[in-house]
């Protein structure tokens, strides 16, 4: 399959699958999903909600012969006390992260941005350390 049949496939049948799902919103916009690439994050205030959207994403993924890769697909809870998430689609546990990264920048089970300023900090430093240890020219 071709990468733009893919995304327009994929598009398809996640709009099918969320019509109807209005858990968050956002400056008066529901939102649903947040897509880059192949990559698609689903949103949910509660863990039944997120169960019940990958539930009905994976059935509506079968119909269109495309299949959830649990192994590669991973479930975070952000809560200032983060617990993990029991999101069991076909049946198997997904796995939970306390991190991930979403566009360079890193989301954390706790919603804090510490971790994200400590690198950002670290890179800084290195470039400047680098420009002012440089051999002129």
């Amino acid at each position: 399959m071709s990468l733009t049949l893919f995304f327009l496939y994929s598009e398809y049948f996640t709009n099918e699958a969320l019509e109807g799902y209005r858990d968050i919103e956002r400056g008066g916009q529901v939102i649903c999903t947040v897509k880059y690439a192949d990559d698609l994050v689903l949103l949910a205030k509660k863990e039944i909600m997120q169960q019940d959207t990958a539930d009905r994403l994976t059935e509506i993924g079968i119909c269109y012969g495309m299949e959830m890769n649990v192994e590669k697909t991973k479930v975070m809870r952000i809560s200032r006390q983060p617990s993990p998430a029991h999101i069991l689609p076909n049946q198997k546990q997904l796995k939970n992260v306390e991190y991930f990264t979403y566009l360079a920048n890193m989301i954390t089970d706790d919603a804090k941005c510490t971790h994200e300023i400590n690198c950002r900090i670290a890179m800084a430093k290195a470039a400047f350390n680098k420009r002012l240890f440089s051999p002129a020219k």
